[in-house]
């Protein structure tokens, strides 16, 4: 019995066991020194309850400790505060509150007290006194409530060494989808690959709606340091290589990258040789980070630098030297100039040009597209066509694979008529044509949009124009232009169907205080138009979504739901998705919403109602 238990220190009073002998000295310690200790141990609140009352016990006798004195002691302390929780507990439940909602209630309030009272250095001594880890701490994380105040506790105290292996400890039990966002993991490689795993099929699994939540959590565990990031980016890389599924892995990285340059993380102290490796041997690199303390070999993020080094070392920066020397002062400082931007026309303009995946990077093509289509950006006439040229040859010039011995070849059969109509719109949207002007371009603004660069330009400078503050004032148009070219977007590129909604969701939710009522109302019922044409082409839960959101919030005039409701039922039929009819039934049932509308049992209200009614059983 007395085996099972472990002497532990009690409110900062020195274990008995050290007592008997000084370690260091060697020194045999006074049995009345000895007795006192475990008397002021005997003396506090519910030491009996203790794991270590045992071991005590064995060594206050052995000093020639008094046996009533210690039946007194520990008579007089027992508060039985445990038992009383158990007896209060009891008492609840036969007063008639369920089991679960008592336990629940115990629960909480431990996780409180926990959380405010956690020591790491006596939550350490643990290792230091049994020596291995605890049977009671393989049993807590069978229990997600005790799990999840781990999660907490390691994200306040990520050095803590009980709290570390308590994590590989839930990694190990398969819980490691829960710790995907858990920075404390990203220090043990074993934990981190796992969670990487995990969050990867997140991603390529995930609906669009919630796709960027899980980015932002993936990134936000990629990036807790240059080790976690240079080790991911590596094995992203090696994915993204894979025939099936690669793009979607390739644009993960990109994400990753963008979230590390938006949050001005370093990855530049990581010397250069690392990076020649990764391009040379990525899987060899790979073994040597798996047999590698991370963090040891690779310092933490800091903040004012960059991720260019990796970002341009993953493209194969080491194959084309001089195209990374334009692009690295350029994403380094995130702002073009027109010396560096020679010098890739140049390169790209001759007959070995360096491989395009350069010009892609994300970073680069933005600040491409605000210097040709944002409202200011002033850029030298003479270097204009070096613009669009780059930006051309990065939209459209693309390499065809090797097979057998055979070369791969550059295609460049769309490069002339791309560049063209990057030219012709860059010329239309930015020479401060007027309204009409601008209604006598939209044949030729129609023809070029067909390309997905130029629309991805009018669509970053039709943002500009209409968050003016005074665009809709001085606007006389019933529909803005504007607005109309991007309803033409959403027709011919469904993947600029998020942005265009989330521009659109910005300006509903802006304030037009210049505007008088009736003018805000048509404004917003305006742009409810752009959303039902959104969602009659096909961007349907992302804007049901809003729309129900809005309702929930109850911040938007009922009239405005009301005009949408209608709309929509205008021009849906059945069947309805699951999905759909959970988001749209809810507003057309309700009657402060439809009543108005209602004119007859054969309205389009009670047909679809009746239509889910016949075809669906939708739950609560």
């Amino acid at each position: 019995m007395e085996d099972e238990f472990v002497a532990r220190n009690w409110e900062g009073a020195t274990d008995a066991v050290s007592m008997m002998v000084d370690m260091e000295g060697g020194e045999e310690v006074a049995p009345l020194e000895v007795q006192q200790n475990c008397l002021e141990q005997f003396a506090t609140t519910d030491f009996i309850m203790e794991p270590g009352i045992f071991s005590t016990l064995k060594r206050y006798f052995q000093a020639g400790g008094n046996p009533e004195q210690v039946i007194e002691m520990l008579s007089e302390n027992y508060q039985a505060m445990a038992q009383m929780a158990n007896l209060m507990a009891e008492w609840l439940i036969l007063a008639g509150a369920s089991i679960n909602e008592v336990q629940a209630m115990v629960e909480n309030h431990l996780k409180s007290v926990i959380l405010k009272t956690f020591d790491p250095k006596k939550a350490d001594t643990i290792f230091n006194e049994e020596g291995d880890a605890p049977s009671w701490l393989t049993d807590l994380i069978e229990h997600s409530t005790w799990r999840s105040v781990v999660y907490k506790l390691a994200e306040e105290f990520p050095d803590c060494l009980m709290l570390n292996f308590t994590i590989k400890l839930i990694s190990d039990a398969g819980f490691q989808g829960e710790i995907r966002s858990i920075s404390t993991a990203a220090q043990q490689i074993e934990v981190f690959s796992r969670i990487l795993k995990t969050s990867t099929t997140a991603y390529l699994q995930a609906p669009d709606s919630s796709r960027s939540t899980t980015v932002r959590e993936f990134a936000k565990m990629v990036c807790h340091g240059q080790h976690t990031y240079l080790y991911a980016q590596v094995m992203l890389q090696i994915l993204a290589q894979e025939p099936k599924g690669g793009s979607n892995v390739k644009r993960l990285q990109q994400e990753i990258t963008k979230y590390a340059v938006g949050s001005g993380y370093n990855v530049t102290l990581i010397v250069s040789f690392v990076l020649q490796w990764v391009q040379r041997d990525p899987h060899c690199f790979l073994r040597f980070a798996v047999g590698t303390t991370g963090p040891s070999l690779f310092p933490p993020f800091c903040s004012g630098y960059n991720v260019t080094p990796i970002q341009l070392s993953l493209c194969g920066a080491n194959t084309c030297p001089r195209a990374a020397m334009a692009l690295v002062p350029m994403l380094t400082r995130n702002a073009l100039n027109p010396a560096d931007i020679t010098l890739l026309y140049k390169l790209y303009t001759a007959p070995d040009a360096p491989p395009s995946d350069f010009l892609r990077i994300p970073q680069f093509l933005e600040l491409l597209i605000d210097a040709l289509f944002k409202p200011g950006s002033k850029v030298n006439p003479e270097h204009k066509i070096k613009y669009f040229y780059l930006l051309a040859y990065a939209a459209s010039v693309y390499e065809t694979p090797k097979k057998g011995k055979k070369p791969g070849q550059v295609c460049k059969d769309d490069l002339k008529q791309t560049q063209q109509a990057i030219e012709k719109v860059h010329t239309i949207c930015l020479g401060g044509r007027s309204a009409m002007e601008l209604i006598a371009e939209i044949q030729a603004l129609y023809s070029c949009i067909r390309f997905p660069v130029v629309s991805v330009g009018v669509v970053r400078w039709v943002e500009c124009v209409v968050k003016e503050p005074t665009f809709f004032k001085l606007c006389t148009e019933t529909v803005p232009t504007q607005l109309a070219l991007l309803d033409e977007v959403v027709i011919l590129h469904p993947l600029l169907h998020s942005p265009i909604l989330q521009l659109l969701i910005e300006l509903f939710e802006s304030e037009q205080t210049d505007l008088e009522i009736l003018v805000q109302l048509e404004v917003r019922k305006m742009l409810l138009d752009r959303m039902v044409h959104l969602l009659s082409r096909g961007c349907v839960i992302p804007v049901m979504s809003y729309i129900k959101s809005c309702t929930d919030k109850d911040d938007t005039d009922i009239s405005l739901i009301r005009y949408f409701v209608r709309e929509v039922l205008e021009i849906v039929a059945a069947p309805y998705s699951l999905e759909f009819i959970k988001l749209f039934l809810p507003l057309v049932e309700n009657d402060e919403i439809t009543g108005p509308i209602r004119s007859s049992d054969n309205d389009l209200v009670s047909q679809f109602i009746g239509q889910c009614q016949s075809h669906f059983i939708v739950g609560t």
